[in-house]
């Protein structure tokens, strides 16, 4: 596609980067062109962008009651952020930052320590120029200026440039695998390319199983649900063995991809479901939540692979890295947990 050509509206859902909070340079952001159908959607290459996620430091700063507009600089460029104040900040603003917390005579103070986790709450939200700001947000245009709206702001504490110098490395990667190659649609009106029997089978046991909502199953309990697509193909072979291969492939395709694994090794194989498995979520929680407060793990939290290792001591040695990381987009969706950089995570 020519990136010169814009991609009608009701296809930009097609586009993956469309839906992502893309990490595009500053320098980048201030000249994509703008949609000529949609107002405050741009466009670099032949990509859609609407979101967007960004690092860099605080170069300027105004404060207004209703809203804290950040100069935010990547070293390619500098963008406002426009970052709004909820009501409990503004309400605690005056209270907070007027009284300092009085020290305690002895023991624990309920209210004492609400007001230190609020603070610190605030230190995170508060930020002074050099100091280092990531946003996520939609991108808008505001006299004539554009700016990012910030759903999400939070400081970032970097005194060894460590969290900088992997942001800039994923932005290039990203830039090389995804932004820099033009969008192609493949379109099969011909069905020169047509959806494999695997494929359909593997949508048909998702499907079934978004619906039925299990939390465990045998492959006798699905079998069944393939015979229709078998008597529908003209695959050579044994009737009564295709059902079997066919789910077979089908199984491995959806443990290679974290939605199902299979808990204990037996004859008798049973299959878990990692979205509907409650054990596993509990597990997962309880490891974040109880090595979040160790000293080693308290400014970064803790790292994937370390997650991964004590879930297969706790809970089950098959689980996988697809399987864990699809618990963790689930439990950070739900807010249960935190990112704090790719691939680590806390609970508060």
């Amino acid at each position: 596609m020519d990136p010169t050509e814009e991609l009608p509206s009701m296809m930009w859902g097609l586009d993956p980067i469309f839906s992502a909070f893309a990490r595009l340079h500053i320098s980048d952001i201030l000249h994509m062109r703008e949609s000529c159908q949609v107002a405050d959607i741009f466009f670099y290459q032949s990509h859609p962008i609407h979101n967007l996620d960004v690092l860099g430091t605080v170069v300027y700063k105004r404060e207004r009651d209703d809203f804290i507009c950040y100069g935010v600089d990547d070293a390619t460029g500098v963008i406002n952020c426009l970052c709004w104040k909820n009501d409990q900040m503004k309400e605690e603003l005056d209270s907070v930052s007027g009284s300092p917390i009085d020290g305690l005579q002895g023991g624990f103070n309920l209210t004492v320590e609400l007001k230190k986790l609020r603070q610190a709450q605030q230190s995170h939200c508060h930020l002074e120029i050099g100091e280092l700001l990531r946003v996520r947000g939609p991108l808008k245009t505001s006299r004539q200026q554009r700016e990012i709206i910030a759903y999400t702001y939070y400081k970032v504490n970097d005194p060894m440039m460590t969290v900088q110098i992997e942001w800039m490395t994923k932005v290039l990667q990203l830039y090389k695998d995804f932004y820099d190659k033009p969008l192609h649609l493949q379109t099969n009106t011909t069905n020169e390319y047509p959806i494999s029997s695997l494929t359909k089978a593997t949508n048909i046991i998702k499907d079934y199983l978004d619906q039925s909502c299990l939390s465990k199953f045998r492959p006798y309990d699905v079998l069944d649900l393939l015979q229709p697509l078998i008597t529908s193909c003209t695959e050579t072979g044994p009737a009564d063995q295709q059902p079997s291969m066919l789910l077979k492939e089908v199984l491995q395709v959806l443990k290679d991809e974290g939605i199902v694994y299979g808990r204990l090794e037996s004859q008798d194989k049973v299959y878990f479901v990692t979205t509907q498995d409650k054990n596993l979520f509990m597990a997962v929680k309880d490891i974040i939540r109880e090595d979040s407060k160790r000293e080693k793990y308290q400014e970064k939290g803790c790292h994937i692979l370390h997650i991964l290792s004590a879930v297969r001591q706790r809970h089950s040695m098959n689980v996988s890295k697809a399987v864990l990381e699809l618990v963790l987009k689930t439990l950070e969706c739900n807010s249960d947990i935190v990112s704090t950089r790719d691939n680590y995570f806390t609970m508060f």
